[in-house]
């Protein structure tokens, strides 16, 4: 009873050649509707003048973007949307590859998080951060107390040594007797 559903049907593919067709096709029916809103006018002239006209409309039309068939009521209500993107298609040689490419949120934000750390970091070579300050009021009190740890190591070695001398001096003294 159930028959399948409309995935596995074969697919029809269109020609490149028949899209061309169909649109040369749209584009003649718009200007014989643009000639007929006119009154008639472009029919009653000389056929060496519409000829040329056919042709300049063509080139132009092929250069400029296409427009898509409206949808809807968009042919009778215009509509000024600021926040309606309209899709334009470039051409290869409007491409601006050697342009600067615009970066992403997340880019921009890791640029700047860099540049801010490489600033911080030349302030705290230089001195001038509250965390350079601090350090550097620690390594001079720890020098303070590194030399008067040193200082009276030589103390008491000097104490020490002299202690010795005369130890051996009373020695020396005792064994002259």
């Amino acid at each position: 009873g159930r028959k399948g559903g409309h995935k596995g049907r074969a697919r029809q593919y269109t020609s490149p050649e028949e899209i061309d067709a169909q649109l040369q096709a749209e584009k003649q029916k718009a200007r014989e509707e643009e000639e007929q809103e006119e009154g008639g006018e472009g029919a009653t002239g000389d056929p060496k003048k519409e000829k040329k006209s056919l042709d300049s409309d063509e080139s132009d039309e092929d250069d400029e973007d296409y427009q898509q068939k409206r949808k809807g009521v968009e042919g009778l209500i215009d509509i000024e949307n600021p926040n309606r993107v309209v899709q334009t298609t470039k051409k290869v040689t409007q491409l601006d590859l050697d342009g600067p490419k615009e970066l992403s949120r997340r880019e921009r934000e890791e640029i700047e998080k860099q540049k801010a750390k490489e600033r911080y970091m030349k302030m705290h070579l230089a001195g001038k951060t509250e965390q350079a300050k601090a350090d550097l009021a620690r390594l001079a009190i720890i020098r303070k107390q590194r030399e008067e740890a040193a200082r009276k190591k030589e103390e008491e070695r000097k104490a020490k040594d002299e202690a010795a001398m005369a130890g051996k001096r009373l020695q020396s003294l005792s064994l002259n007797k």
